[in-house]
């Protein structure tokens, strides 16, 4: 096994006494060395949180018997527990329509070696983004949404995603509402950027929207998506400050600079397994 890599543990459940004894001692007496572990506890709630990552080099346990061991700690707790390993990097999908820069920006950190994900094919509903796909050697595949074929195509698109072996699919300014037959395809795992600081302005023409109300600031959002328009779990946000003499071309201009910036961080931290869900919101481990 290669001594680079190492498992990542993320636990919810109940908060009680011993939740910390029972998992480190759970992994140090199998040989492993705990690298990083953090930490929250919502007293509201009473929920507990963990993530808890170990280097797998002297582990006495074979990687495809660690998820099972869990579980009768897993039972004893109550715990929701998720299981990832270094080596197996996520495979992401990134759909898009006709604005570039989310989609050049995610290619180009990737390109540099900064997003350690694979990237197997670009989904759009135009083709006008298929130049960006064929620069950076990335399979481009078009399917063309109408009102009448949207559910023939959203069919198609899932099982090219599970031929593929997708299991991130981001939304890089992808103007199509997903289907729920999408979202239950892929649950948390599909993440979109949103052009305003949700919950203001949601569904269409959000900077038209704040440019009316004239706002002070305007902000990008990225959160998860679900069945409730633009409501998904937020993973990251962040703002600008604009003023009354900036017109809505200028709060797309600037806003586009937030977008690519929060929708990069917040696919960062998903494919690092820092994100847990847990009632329409989200513990972020940075």
């Amino acid at each position: 096994m290669p001594a680079a890599d190492t498992a990542t543990l993320l636990i919810h459940c109940p908060d009680r006494p011993g939740l910390v004894h029972d998992v480190t001692g759970f992994i140090s007496s199998h040989q492993g060395n705990i690298i990083d572990l953090q930490q929250h506890i919502d007293p509201a709630e009473n929920a507990f949180f963990m993530r808890l990552e170990w280097n797998l080099e002297k582990f006495t346990l074979e990687k495809e018997e660690i998820f099972a061991r869990l579980q009768p700690m897993a039972r004893r707790h109550e715990m929701q527990v998720r299981l990832h390993f270094a080596s197996q990097r996520k495979r992401v999908a990134l759909f898009v329509t006709k604005e570039n820069h989310c989609l050049y920006d995610l290619l180009a950190r990737h390109e540099a070696g900064e997003l350690p994900v694979d990237i197997p094919l670009i989904v759009a509903n135009h083709e006008t983004l298929k130049p960006a796909a064929e620069r950076f050697g990335i399979p481009f595949y078009h399917f063309p949404i109408t009102k009448d074929n949207k559910a023939a195509q959203e069919a198609a698109q899932i099982e090219l995603l599970k031929k593929e072996r997708i299991d991130t699919v981001v939304l890089a300014r992808y103007m199509q509402i997903i289907s729920p037959a999408m979202i239950e395809a892929f649950p948390n795992q599909i993440l979109n950027i949103h052009h305003s600081f949700l919950p203001a302005f949601v569904g269409a023409k959000p900077y038209h929207q704040a440019h009316v109300r004239g706002v002070k600031i305007i902000g990008a959002t990225s959160h998860y998506v679900t069945a409730d328009l633009d409501e998904g779990p937020i993973i990251h946000q962040d703002v600008m400050c604009v003023s009354h003499e900036d017109s809505v071309q200028d709060l797309v201009r600037l806003g586009r600079d937030l977008e690519k910036t929060v929708l990069a961080k917040a696919l960062w931290w998903h494919v690092r397994d820092q994100v847990l869900v847990y009632q329409n919101k989200t513990v972020v481990f940075d």
